[in-house]
């Protein structure tokens, strides 16, 4: 890849086949976790797949809160909140948030369990599923929830997860692991770029260093007291395209090729290392809107319990 594509598609067989079996799982489970990454709440939640689970109760669980702004995303869990859906903040890495789960859980189902109640199957298994796109920590947080470090394969590529599997949590419920899933296309390129920021896009599909320059314009306007702390970067620097200011980077950290010239790459990937693992601080990529989206006008929490 260079630095001159820029339009980021990635949509591998493997995903086409997860969305096919999603579809025939879905009406097994009474509720779906999704889980979204805190630094990109809206640019990580899957509206491809939303209609497969319109009609069952949602947790929105922003993990990696800890590498978030937390102001932001308290704003994001009221947004979503507004929506109808559940929500908490996590760090299913260090396990922060997760006893709020099951809780939380059990109240989104708590009219369906009557029910279920009332028809004599009292004590039935709540049936969950989690899902969100890649490396969100989907399976960090089925290994917490579970207990159990071989509960669910982890690892730092994207898409480790391959097939759908059952996993009992506790005497009460069961959850429906599935792989992590993009949709065919980023109709706002500037989405696909946040998920790259995060690490979810391989760098087969966009380049470091295309990914290295968004993130600063992502960060700058914010965080710009961050940015400076951490690569003593001036204000009149700064003011520097993107362009200009990654050399600077890495000049400030004596990343030199032969003759002079700055190493841009490893500039770039210092900067996604950098931002991917909190050193720069805890920096939201994206605001919270102000309003629902459309789609989601008139939606409550109550709705969706009457339409399971």
């Amino acid at each position: 890849m260079n630095e001159n594509k820029t339009n980021i598609n990635w949509f591998p067989g493997h995903m086409a086949k997860t969305e096919r079996q999603m579809q025939k799982s879905i009406s097994l489970v009474d509720l779906v976790i999704e889980v979204v990454d805190a630094r990109i709440p809206v640019s990580s939640k899957n509206p491809y797949l939303d209609k497969l689970w319109s009609r069952r109760p949602r947790i929105i669980a922003l993990n990696k809160a800890d590498l978030a702004d937390p102001e932001e995303t308290a704003r994001f869990r009221k947004w979503y909140e507004a929506q109808g859906f559940g929500t908490i903040a996590i760090d299913s890495l260090h396990g922060k948030g997760m006893r709020d789960i099951q809780p939380l859980a059990q109240k989104l189902c708590a009219d369906k369990l009557q029910r279920e109640k009332e028809r004599g199957r009292e004590g039935r298994r709540l049936r969950l599923m989690i899902t969100g796109i890649p490396n969100v920590g989907k399976s960090t947080l089925i290994n917490r929830l579970t207990g159990r470090s071989e509960a669910a394969k982890t690892g730092n590529k994207p898409g480790v997860t391959k097939h759908e599997q059952w996993i009992r949590i506790g005497s009460d419920m069961e959850l429906l692991d599935t792989p992590g899933i993009l949709w065919p296309k980023f109709e706002d390129q500037e989405t696909g770029y946040r998920i790259a920021c995060i690490g979810s896009i391989s760098e087969d599909v966009v380049d470091s260093y295309t990914v290295s320059l968004k993130l600063l314009d992502f960060i700058r306007p914010k965080y710009s007291k961050e940015l400076a702390a951490r690569y003593r970067f001036t204000d009149d620097e700064l003011e520097l395209t993107a362009e200009e200011l990654l050399p600077v980077l890495a000049k400030h950290r004596g990343f030199v090729l032969g003759g002079g010239r700055p190493d841009l790459e490893r500039a770039a990937n210092t900067l996604l290392d950098d931002y991917r693992s909190g050193r720069i601080g805890r920096i939201t990529l994206e605001q919270c809107p102000e309003i629902l989206p459309e789609e989601a006008a008139g939606t409550s929490a109550d709705k969706t319990e009457e339409e399971k």
